[in-house]
């Protein structure tokens, strides 16, 4: 083990990850059903990318990329995806650049109808409980 790995204390670095990742849950909760999609949405990408991050952590008990790319992580966790999981994890993705710049928050907002907005909605909330269950802490 390297010298500045020696002192990683992995279990501190996911639990983090986790606590940041079960705040923004409930912010994203709040979001939704105050209506505000797009950025619910939003929040629901940092929300997966915290929980692939602490995944990250356990799987390669190292600090993880500072990345934003749920794909790029997924893969780095060297999780098995299928198609739709690849699928999924692009669009989320996009999530985050759709809702930051404003380029492309006019477009997007009108894009996040009710019924798109549950559609995703769910979704993250599936990937969620499946990256929980992947963290044996």
């Amino acid at each position: 083990m390297t010298d500045d790995k020696k002192d990683f204390d992995n279990h501190k670095f996911i639990n983090y990850w986790k606590n940041s990742s079960a705040d923004d849950f409930i912010t994203m909760v709040t979001l939704f059903e105050g209506n505000r999609y797009s950025w619910s949405l939003f929040v629901g990408h940092l929300m997966i990318e915290k929980l692939l991050k602490a995944l990250f952590v356990q799987v390669n008990n190292d600090f993880p990329p500072q990345i934003h790319n749920l794909l790029r992580l997924a893969e780095l966790c060297n999780l098995k995806l299928s198609d739709e999981d690849k699928y999924n994890f692009a669009t989320i993705t996009a999530f985050n650049i759709n809702t930051r710049y404003d380029d492309y928050k006019m477009s997007f907002q009108k894009k996040c109808t009710q019924e798109f907005t549950i559609n995703w909605f769910q979704k993250i909330k599936e990937i969620r409980e499946w990256i929980l269950s992947l963290l044996i802490i």
